[in-house]
Parts: C-alpha cells; sequence; structure tokens
C-alpha cells in the first residue's frame, strides 16, 4: 500500500496535498510551533492511511494475539497500528509513542537536542470500535499529544492537543488546540473539524468552531449492564429516560461522543460496576477526548470522583476508569446522581 502523500493540482494549477492543506489550517488557527504543526499534520497523515485500509479491508480475521485489554486483535487493529507508527516515524517530531495495541512507551527514532525545537510523545488508540466494525458502523481513532520525552507521570492537561479521527460516509478529523499551544491574537481553547476532500487528496474545513452548548437532551449510556448492580446508575439511565432524552448510541467511544461535537451537546457516560469493570483507558481514549470536551466548553469527571479526568495521573499505561462527558448542566446532572 503506498502511505505516501499524493496531491492534485488547484484551479490554478499549483499542487495541493493533504500536508500542505492541514499545515495551513493549523497556522490560520493560530498554531506557531513548527514541529506541533508537523506532529498533527502526522495524524492527519494516519488517519488518511487509515481511512484507506478500511475501504479494502474486508477480510475481518484475527492475529491469534490480544491487546492490553485481553481483547482479540484483529489484523485490521495491527494494520491501522503500523500506519500511525509508520506516520509518526516519518514525521520526526516524536520521541516516545504507545497505544492499545503496543502498550509501552516506544522509542520512535528521535532524541531531542538543542537544535531540534520541541519534540513530542503521543498516546493513541488506532481503530476505536473494531467490535462493530463488522456491522459497518463508524468507527474512529483517537490521539493525545503531549510536550517532551515520556507518558507517564503526566496528566491530560499537560497536552498541547488531541484529536479523534471518525471513518464513515465522511473521514473527518476533529482537533482540540488549547490556548497555550496557540499564539497571542488567538485567544482561548478551541475545537474544530477537518474533512477529507477531492478524492482524499486535501483537508477543508468542515466546521470553524465546535462549542457545546450547556444542555442538550441526548444521551450515551454506555456500559449500561452495570445498571444491573451499580444502583445509582440505573436511576441517572432511568432519570434520562423519563426526562424524554433523545439515545444515541453506538457501542463506539468515538462515534458516541462525535456525535455531542456535532449536535452541540449532550452527555456520554461509562460506567463501572461490581459485575461490570471500567475499561477506558485513560492515556489512550480518556485524556485525549477529555481536552477535545473541554476545549469545546464542556465538562469532564471521573466516574465516582469530582474530578476533571485531565487532572487525573497516567501512572500506569493501562489505568482504567469510568467517566462523564459532555454538556456542562447534563455532567452536573449526572454528579447529582452518582456523587451522594
Amino acid at each position: 500500500m503506498d502511505y505516501h502523500s499524493y496531491s492534485r493540482d488547484d484551479a490554478n494549477g499549483r499542487p495541493i496535498s493533504r500536508d500542505v492543506s492541514l499545515t495551513d489550517i493549523l497556522i490560520s488557527k493560530g498554531v506557531q510551533e513548527l514541529n506541533l504543526i508537523s506532529a498533527i499534520v502526522a495524524l492527519g497523515e494516519a488517519t488518511a492511511h487509515i481511512a484507506l485500509i478500511l475501504q479494502n479491508y474486508v477480510d475481518h480475521t484475527y492475529a491469534g494475539s490480544q491487546n492490553s485489554s485481553g481483547d482479540e486483535q484483529l489484523h485490521l487493529d495491527i494494520a491501522c497500528d503500523n500506519a500511525v507508527f509508520r506516520s509518526i516515524r516519518d514525521s520526526f517530531v516524536f520521541e516516545v509513542a504507545a497505544s492499545e495495541e503496543t502498550p509501552a512507551e516506544t522509542d520512535v527514532g528521535r532524541t531531542a537536542t538543542n537544535d531540534d525545537g520541541p519534540l513530542y510523545s503521543v498516546g493513541f488508540d488506532p481503530l476505536d470500535g473494531s467490535s462493530i466494525i463488522d456491522a459497518n458502523f463508524s468507527v474512529g481513532s483517537i490521539f493525545g499529544i503531549w510536550p517532551g520525552k515520556g507518558l507517564l507521570g503526566r496528566t491530560g492537561r499537560e497536552q498541547v492537543a488531541s484529536a479523534v479521527s471518525i471513518y464513515g460516509p465522511r473521514t473527518t478529523f476533529i482537533i482540540a488546540l488549547p490556548s497555550k499551544s496557540r499564539d497571542v491574537n488567538h485567544c482561548g481553547d478551541i475545537v474544530f473539524e477537518v474533512t477529507l476532500v477531492k478524492d482524499h487528496t486535501r483537508w477543508e474545513v468542515s466546521r470553524d468552531d465546535v462549542v457545546l452548548e450547556p444542555s442538550k437532551k441526548v444521551f450515551a449510556p454506555g456500559n449500561l449492564r452495570a445498571t444491573n448492580d451499580n444502583s445509582d446508575y440505573d436511576a441517572l439511565v432511568r432519570h434520562w429516560i423519563r426526562e424524554r432524552y433523545t439515545l444515541r448510541y453506538s457501542g463506539g467511544m468515538v462515534p458516541d461522543v462525535y456525535h455531542m461535537f456535532a449536535k452541540s451537546g449532550g452527555v456520554f457516560s461509562n460506567v463501572s460496576s461490581t459485575k461490570a469493570r471500567a475499561k477506558l483507558r485513560l492515556l489512550y481514549e480518556v485524556a485525549p477526548v477529555g481536552l477535545l470536551v473541554e476545549c469545546a466548553g464542556g465538562m469532564t469527571t471521573h466516574e465516582s470522583e469530582d474530578t476533571s479526568v485531565l487532572d487525573l495521573v497516567i501512572d500506569d499505561l493501562d489505568k482504567r476508569l469510568g467517566v462523564c462527558f459532555g454538556s456542562k448542566d447534563e455532567v452536573q446532572t449526572y454528579k447529582e446522581f452518582m456523587f451522594k
């Protein structure tokens, strides 16, 4: 498979490639640090490669190995993981990477010197939702970028950017930039979406400023089996039903959270119980998505502590937890039911 970015001429006969189009967009959003631009562009390239893999991968066979969750790995999981590692190595701006499929701090070929400019570390889930892909549901990728070398001992709030890709009728890439990653002329946090267009040859902005409204009656109750032995969660779900919330749940974290960004609000929960343990990982899933939610004006919380997920320390690459993400008023309602 060809992993190189290919280009097409614009109306004036000038070649425009995917990496150039995304670079221009990031500069317009106030990103000045060239290495950070290169890091995000590399993840955009990984997204384009995975989209191509998914379009052409029809043999959903198991590889005979397990990931850190104990789930059987598809050959597809491994192919997507390899695509991301190839893109980040080719960018020359990352020192360390770890993923759900490769759950170790992995040297990706760079060691910082005084002449390099800042380098980064990345934690990612290359294919979120592989358990629902047989039904041809939308699936996604999740990326978190931290400054410097290493992922252990960090918090989500230290991220300089995060992003989520979703592969469905369109291939889209939603990016969170906290204010510290933008120049002085671009104040505040921002979340925006770009979409692959023109036969996947370039990115265009499809949502310029994604904002989560304070309240929206849309819910996605993950790990619903936990209501069987978690009475507080059971009461909360019954509240959502009684108040006539709209259910939007696919069984994949990325499409369910992405729906909130598309509709400007809602609530996503994934709560554990004694018999239904937490599965979401802080590094690969929770921290990157948490940054997106909070940069869009939403709120996040640990399932049983009144603490933003961005303030939790990544003391284990496989650290798992329950969470609630979404519109501020909706997450506050979650807290009223769950924190008694």
